[in-house]
């Protein structure tokens, strides 16, 4: 089963607004829980697409499938200030992208709190998959298939 979650940290690195640790199944987004939301929301986007770049999730749109290997649909995850973003953090997607818009007069606990069901609510879709050490991760729970 996926699960991605973000969250406010207080042990990163002096300097460092955000790291993304990957395991099987698992995304974690750390956080500088002390920094401004909008010097945090820059530096993901910087990790984000640094991660895409040489990440295993796929995206499942209709019949096809977009990843890091389509170069017709290589997948993007932006995050975007915008005053009045529905509860605070809401996901939309395309083929290959996916908009996060937040709500900029948030902290980043805030945020946090904010995204972390919706992306939960996001996932449960099934449109997303992992694959890592030959398994395929999905939403289901038993999900576990080799290739």
């Amino acid at each position: 089963m996926l699960h991605v979650t973000y969250e406010a940290a207080e042990d990163l690195e002096p300097g460092r607004l955000a790291r993304i640790e990957e395991d099987r199944g698992r995304l974690c987004v750390k956080l500088d829980k002390f920094a401004p939301l909008a010097a945090v929301l820059d530096q993901l986007n910087v990790e984000m697409a640094h991660f895409l770049e040489r990440a295993d999730w796929y995206q499942l749109w209709g019949s096809e499938i977009a990843s890091r290997h389509n170069p017709k649909a290589p997948i993007r995850l932006e995050f975007i200030p915008l005053p009045g973003a529905p509860n605070g953090a809401a996901i939309f997607e395309e083929l290959g992208t996916v908009h996060i818009y937040v709500e900029p007069t948030l902290n980043v606990e805030q945020f946090v709190a904010a995204l972390n069901p919706a992306v939960k609510d996001f996932l449960a879709s099934g449109c997303w998959f992992q694959l890592y050490a030959g398994e395929i991760i999905d939403h289901n729970p038993e999900s576990m298939s080799q290739v």
